[in-house]
Order: structure tokens, then C-alpha cells, then sequence
């Protein structure tokens, strides 16, 4: 039911305001797309810029700096009834040439030939590819995004639908991990995202991984760390046979499984 003010015109103070509130929205807006349009591009190249450029303390290609020694994070104990988590870090630096990396191995490889099934990711700064699709004619790698998950609570990954690496305009590159990080623009660094990812391996063998860090010991950008745990028998499953949930996890929890490559 109406009432009976809903009839009475409008005054010249109504108007004035609802004058006054369009232009204020309208003055939001135009300053909202000036922030767009010159503060974002800039910032974006500013972080192209960090992301392309080169470790000024890495002494060399294939060497890792150790100007100072980053601080050692808590390993979290791994449950007995999981195959064990290691941890390595892998200097890919290089702004041209990836890091070949084999989980059967756990750690990088040299290889003559990218199409061999030797390798399964390769690093390259932060940019992450797999031996399979366009990368590779022979390899079957792939990944599946698991989304922000904890590492531990994964003990099955799936066995198909795995993303194989693509070509685009410029470069190949894998859509499930583009940006496996977020960055902050007021310090201009690299955070891991919390997520964690399912591999097929190059000869279709299962894998999980999690990035930890992004950084060399002389903390410039392009040292890669991750944690991840491999299945060898070609089962997607992580969990120990049964009987046989030995004390092996206090082998992580001190960190004894955790290497550092300098290729």
C-alpha cells in the first residue's frame, strides 16, 4: 500500500543530492579506470621485469649462490602410513634454459634429447613445463591442479584427464601452472600458492608435488623448492602397504631427505 508521501514532487534539495550522488559515482568510476589503466600496466611490467631478470649474485649458469643462508623452515611430521615427502631445490635461474628434473631420480637430469622420457617437469625461472603434449612427442607427463589443499591429505591422485603442455604465440607452457605463486606489488616478491599438484610422469607413473620456494640462498629469485612424493610401482596411491608403517617419517621430520642441486 502507498503512501501518501510517495505522491508529493520532488523538492529542489531531492534533486540536488541525487544530483550530487551521480557525480560522485560517476567521479568513483573515472578514478577507478585511471587507477586501471596506468597503475596496473606499470605494475604488471614491473613484475615481467622482476620475473625476466637475471639472479645478479648467481655466479654462473649451473652454480648456486650462497652469499647468506636462508632461514630453515619447520618440517612438519609426515603420518607412518604415507610413502616418504622429499624435498629439493633446483637452481633454474637461467633465463634461457631449463632445468630437467626426474621424480624416479629425485633430482635434475642432463639429457641430450628433450622428446626422451628422462625427465618429467623442467624449470625455467618460475616457469614450469611437463614431458608431455607439445613439449614432448613421446612423453605422457601431465598435471591436474588440486587446489589449496593440505600436502598429507592427498593419498590418491587420479589417474586420467592429466593438462599436457601447449604451444602458444611465443612460448610452451602447461595452463595448469602458469603462475604457481602470488605476488606481492608493494615488496615485490614471490609467495608459493598453498596448492598442490597431481604429475603423470613421462612413462605414466603418478606423482604429487607442492612448491615451497622460489628463492636462491643469496635470496634472488630462481632457486625452485618443492616437496613432492613419487610412486614407483605405477599405482596412484601413496599410502605404505599395509604392516609396513615404519618410523621412516622422522627421516623428513629432520630433514635428511632434503637436497640441493646446483645444476
Amino acid at each position: 500500500m502507498k503512501s501518501s508521501f510517495d505522491n508529493l514532487p520532488e523538492t529542489e534539495g531531492d534533486k540536488k543530492r541525487k544530483l550530487w550522488r551521480k557525480l560522485f559515482l560517476l567521479n568513483l568510476c573515472i578514478t577507478l579506470v585511471l587507477i586501471a589503466s596506468f597503475w596496473l600496466p606499470e605494475k604488471l611490467v614491473q613484475l615481467n621485469n622482476f620475473l625476466d631478470s637475471p639472479s645478479v649474485d648467481v655466479p654462473g649458469e649451473g652454480k648456486l649462490a650462497s652469499n647468506e643462508s636462508k632461514k630453515a623452515e619447520p618440517v612438519p611430521v609426515q603420518p607412518e602410513n604415507l610413502l616418504n615427502t622429499h624435498v629439493v631445490t633446483v637452481n633454474a635461474s637461467s633465463e634461457k634454459d631449463y632445468v630437467y628434473f626426474n621424480f624416479s631420480d629425485g633430482k635434475p637430469v642432463k639429457i641430450h634429447d628433450p622428446s626422451s622420457l628422462e625427465w618429467d617437469l623442467a624449470f625455467r625461472r618460475s616457469k614450469v613445463i611437463t614431458n608431455g603434449g607439445a613439449s614432448s612427442k613421446l612423453g605422457k607427463a601431465g598435471l591436474i591442479d588440486l587446489g589449496p589443499v593440505g600436502f598429507d591429505t592427498v593419498t590418491e591422485v587420479p589417474r586420467d584427464n592429466y593438462v599436457v603442455d601447449v604451444s602458444t604465440r611465443t612460448d610452451t607452457e602447461n595452463p595448469v601452472i602458469l603462475k604457481p605463486y602470488n605476488y606481492n606489488y608493494l615488496t615485490h616478491k614471490l609467495k608459493p600458492k598453498k596448492n598442490v599438484y597431481a604429475a603423470k610422469t613421462a612413462d605414466s607413473k603418478f606423482a604429487k608435488f607442492q612448491f615451497m620456494d622460489f628463492y636462491c640462498e643469496n635470496k634472488e629469485v630462481g632457486c625452485i623448492t618443492i616437496r613432492f612424493v613419487y610412486q614407483e610401482n605405477g599405482s596412484n596411491s601413496f599410502l605404505k602397504p599395509a604392516g609396513d608403517f615404519s618410523t621412516a617419517s622422522a627421516e623428513f621430520a629432520t630433514g635428511a631427505q632434503t637436497t640441493t642441486s646446483s645444476f
